[in-house]
């Protein structure tokens, strides 16, 4: 059966990225943010749905004006899953924009790549950072600064919850729980010696994949500047690491519509 829906998705998953490709050449540079965010959007949408994951939506994403969402990191889908609620500009480690394709792909969009070998790295991302929320974006922050497989949380890394803190803006943690045929597992966590090519294969093989998105409560930009950064991220770790850890029982109807853009 694997082999069945690998033949029926890897077309679809290579119109995915020709069309992709086509539109960031083409359409892209003649497009307002509010356009571009939208498109991002329903390409994220569309993904997910070619490669038979459901997402499933719990609690209150924040919807409009800057934020930094902050989420525990299972895989490289983390991406499109966060995306296909709201566009999102993501901090990723600048190896990303050497994956073939996506990584062109993925810096188009907006990603913030950093450069863990650069001595002012840290200070030219925060420089991005506080630029996009001035433009009322959401930023993704993956803290841990490397995938999990998912039933547990890596230690955060504090330093990029400062442009946040510095720009006044909330932040919105987020935990991310993996489900493949009814039971939490961490079969697609992309982690160990795979590569994107050979994970990707395994996702479109595979069926009733599954991710929970638990949007948990906002810690207000007063809140956060309040705490300083080390315990906005103590808080936000605490946080994503108990909704990992506890599956919710009750479930709630996935965001489909699209959101406002700024």
């Amino acid at each position: 059966m694997g082999l069945l829906f690998f033949v029926f998705r890897a077309p679809l998953v290579i119109l995915w990225i020709a069309s992709s490709l086509l539109s960031v050449a083409v359409v892209y540079p003649f497009l307002p943010l509010s356009g571009r965010n939208a498109m991002n959007q329903n390409w994220s949408r569309a993904l997910m749905k070619i490669c038979g994951v459901h997402v499933r939506v719990h609690g209150q994403p924040k919807m409009s004006g800057a934020t930094l969402w902050v989420s525990n990191h299972v895989s490289w889908v983390d991406i499109f899953i966060l995306s296909s609620v709201r566009c999102v500009a993501f901090i990723a480690k600048s190896e990303i924009r050497q994956w073939p394709i996506i990584g062109w792909l993925v810096a188009k969009a907006g990603t913030v790549f950093l450069n863990r070998h650069q001595r002012q790295a840290i200070k030219d991302v925060s420089a991005q950072m506080e630029h996009r929320f001035t433009r009322g974006e959401v930023l993704g922050l993956f803290a841990e600064g490397t995938t999990s497989t998912g039933f547990d949380i890596l230690p955060f890394r504090s330093s990029l919850f400062e442009p946040a803190i510095h720009s006044a803006v909330s932040v919105q943690p987020i935990a991310l729980r993996f489900y493949h045929h009814g039971e939490r597992s961490g079969y697609l966590a992309f982690v160990g010696e795979q590569n994107l090519v050979q994970n990707l294969c395994l996702l479109i093989s595979t069926t009733q994949v599954m991710v929970e998105v638990d949007f948990l409560p906002v810690l207000s930009a007063a809140q956060c500047q309040e705490m300083g950064r080390n315990k906005v991220s103590e808080r936000a770790h605490a946080m994503i690491a108990q909704a990992v850890r506890v599956p919710v029982t009750e479930s709630e109807p996935a965001v489909l519509e699209p959101s406002p853009q700024e």
